[in-house]
This record gives C-alpha cells, structure tokens and sequence, in this order.
C-alpha cells in the first residue's frame, strides 16, 4: 500500500511512525512533513491546505489510502474532493466536520440532541448589545468562543465583566480572528477536571481510544496563556469504566447518530474534548480528528494494526475489529520555542537528538523543525515532543524528564508537571 499522511506537526509525525509499523505499507508520503517525518517518510513541499495539488500527488503516485492530520483540509473538504475522485481517505466530510469548524452549529447540535454541555447563547457581530447584555445573566469567569477556526486561538476565558464586555469588543468591532469571529458563543464556565476521548466511527458503530489528558496552560500548575498543548499523558486514571460508559452513552452515540440522522454521517475519528464535572461529563468542544499532542501518547499504547482500523472506518464494520490496547503508560512533554505560544523565533539549532535514539522506550517526535545542512533546526512554536513509555506512571514519568533534560536548543522552554495529575488521581482513588 502507499500512504499519504497530510499534515507536518508532531501528531502527524506519531501518525507515520504508526502506520509505518503496518506490514502491507510499501511507501509512506507526508505533505509538507517535518524534519523527523522525513527519517522514515518522503516529505512532499505541499501546503496541508492545497487540496488541488494534493488530489494531483494523489492520484499521480497511486496512493492507496490518505489520513488527514489537520483540521482544515477537512473542513476545506479535502475527504468529499478524494472520495469523488475514487480515493479512499480516513477523516469526515465536509458536512460532518463542521462539528469542529463552527462553534455554533456545534453548540446548536449539543442542545437538539440533548449532549450534555455547558449553558450557552450564540450571537452574530451585528448582536453586540445583545452578546454584552447576555454576559451579565452568567457569573464570571465567562467564556467565550470564535465561531470559526482559529488555530487553536478562539477561546478566551474572562475573569470578570469587564473582560468578557472587551472580548466581545476584540472579537466584533476589531475582528482579531477576522471572518471567523464573525459569530460567537458566550457559555458559562465549567469547573472539573479536562479529558480527551478519540472515537474511531464508521458513522454507524465506533470504538474507544485510551483516554488522555493534556495540559493547555503554557506554565506549571495550569498557569498562563493557553497553548495548542504543553504535553499530554495516557491513559488518565480520571477516566475509569464506568465514566467511560457515561461518556459512550451519553455523548459519542448520540452525537454520531445525530450527525446521521442529519446526513452527516461521520466516518474517521471524532475527538470529544470534556470537562469531567460534579454533575457528570460535558463537552467543551469536538474536533473532526485526531488531538495533538494527545495522538503522542494514545498511538504508542495501541496494539491493532492501525490501517485496519482506518479502514474499518471508511470501509464499515468497524465493531468487527479485532481491537485491543497494551497495559502501559504515555507520557508527552512539549519542548517549545522561546516567546511561545506568543511571537517566538525559529531557526534554532537542536542538539541532543542522537542521544535520544540510544533510549529504549523513548520516541521523539517532531512538531516545528527542518533540516538545513544535515543540522536539525527550530521551525515552529512547538518544536518536539519527547513521549516515554512504561509500565507505571512514576517511572514512566522520571524516564521523560531523563530524556528531556538531554536536548537542547537556545531559548526552550517546557512544563516541569506533566503526568503529575496522573499520580494524583491514583492516590485519591486509593485513600
């Protein structure tokens, strides 16, 4: 089989190195890929949103099976354009990925279905009194959220009136996220503790991924502006069976059957981004794919051959899939950029690579770096992701920071606490 992965960050890079361990793959292709991509892929110089001179590679070298990284080729609907050209892709329509591309269809679906999240209003830009009078009907903090994608970026937590008054400012009259702040959701803000949950549907039945927890906040303890993740762990013991079963029950089912009922139906993997609160689980958000840096931590713990289970999705009959996961612990530590998730520099060199690769049961994979000169460079905010595996959290743990602490590039910067919630939750389950 050849492959083509679309994307370049590190939950593309984990996607290769998964899929790289099929033995029916013949060649993989990732457009445009990273530095640590092209150790075991061809890298092709084509933008994840070029969906014509994709479908041209595509078809050009035969391409057997594409996966989609990122969100916006799906939402741009890179799977109907494949699809209507005889390729088999794994992601969801266009239709069905506006679960992820607009808040507020997403939002309005929860609330038909009966998915349990959190109270909300939608407004457009020309309701700005109206979004300012609605703030004042919740208790801060209040949150607020671009309709549209925004790299990770959209949502803005406000302390106080004051803020949520000047956020809807921002979004509104100076367009800070330009169309795709032309429509928001104000919601209230829900208190709990986060989880990410990846089904795999064929847009009938779906299976569950090992659940994972990752760290949005930029500092130790949660502290500071929110990131596209600092790192990630898996499988959280804040997710035990029965919650699992909640969770199944009460958010993936309906909302898969939901988006069928609507002609929708979605096939690939349908990230629920959740608040674990007193009352029970509530969405925070979907995503049309795969989570990252969760991917760095949920793929190392997956036993099944992942191309069978790509195309059970696409395919159908994904519940007759031989599926099972090993008894083991991920845990994923960002190494980031200087300024990040700010104005940051590129062009940094990375040393302490080759070391790495002597350590058993450490992967690196690349998110933000290039090759010039046979040196590897710094080309992103988030720049590797260093991910241990082991049997216990505590020692698989330890092993990350071990691993961690032999890379080097001027100016990085990433959270001492990954994996600390983990050991916390086991305890508390053990008083």
């Amino acid at each position: 089989m050849n492959v083509l992965v679309v994307g370049g960050g590190g939950r593309e890079h984990a996607l290769v190195w998964k899929i790289s361990q099929t033995k029916s793959v013949k060649k993989i292709f990732c457009a445009p890929g990273n530095a640590g991509i092209s150790e075991i892929a061809e890298t092709i110089p084509i933008r994840a949103d070029d969906l014509s001179s994709l479908l041209k590679f595509a078809l050009e070298n035969k391409i057997d099976l594409t996966v989609v990284g990122p969100e916006l080729p799906l939402a741009l609907g890179i799977v109907d354009l494949f699809e209507s050209n005889g390729l088999k892709i794994f992601g969801p329509s266009k239709l069905s990925a506006e679960i992820e591309s607009s808040k507020v269809f997403a939002k309005n679906f929860m609330r038909k279905y009966n998915i349990p999240t959190a109270n909300y209003n939608t407004f457009t830009s020309d309701e700005i009194n109206e979004a300012k009078k609605f703030v004042f009907s919740l208790t801060p903090p209040i949150v607020i959220k671009a309709d549209g994608l925004a790299g990770g970026k959209g949502v803005t937590i406000c302390e106080s009136y004051d803020d949520a008054v000047k956020t809807i400012e921002l979004y509104f009259s100076q367009k800070i996220f330009g169309s795709a702040g032309e429509k928001i959701v104000i919601e209230e803000f829900l208190k709990g503790e986060e989880a990410s949950i990846f089904a795999i549907t064929d847009g009938d039945d779906f299976i569950t991924l090992p659940p994972a927890q990752d760290y949005k906040r930029v500092f130790d303890d949660d502290k500071g502006k929110n990131t596209g993740g600092m790192g990630s762990y898996a499988p959280t013991p804040l997710i035990d069976q029965s919650m699992l079963e909640r969770i199944k029950n009460e958010i993936i089912k309906p909302t898969i059957e939901g988006l069928k009922s609507e002609n929708r139906k979605y096939k690939g993997c349908l990230y629920c981004g959740l608040m674990i609160t007193d009352e029970g689980p509530k969405v925070l958000e979907f995503n049309c794919r795969f989570g990252d840096p969760e991917t760095q931590v949920v793929l190392p713990l997956i036993e099944t051959d992942i191309l069978e289970m790509f195309l059970s999705a696409i395919e159908g009959g994904i519940k007759n899939l031989k599926y099972s996961i090993k008894d083991l612990t991920a845990v994923c530590v960002i190494l980031a950029s200087a300024g990040y998730p700010d104005k940051y520099e590129t062009g940094k060199e990375i040393k302490g690579l080759d070391e790495l690769k002597k350590l058993s049961d450490i992967i690196v994979f690349h998110a933000g770096t290039k090759k010039v000169n046979n040196k590897i460079l710094t080309d992103g905010g988030r720049v590797l992701g260093i991910t241990a595996i082991g049997k216990e959290f505590e020692t698989t743990i330890k092993n990350v920071y071990g691993a961690v602490e032999l890379v080097k590039f001027e100016g990085m910067h990433y959270r001492k606490d990954i994996g600390k919630k983990a050991l916390n939750y086991l305890k508390n389950k053990t008083i």
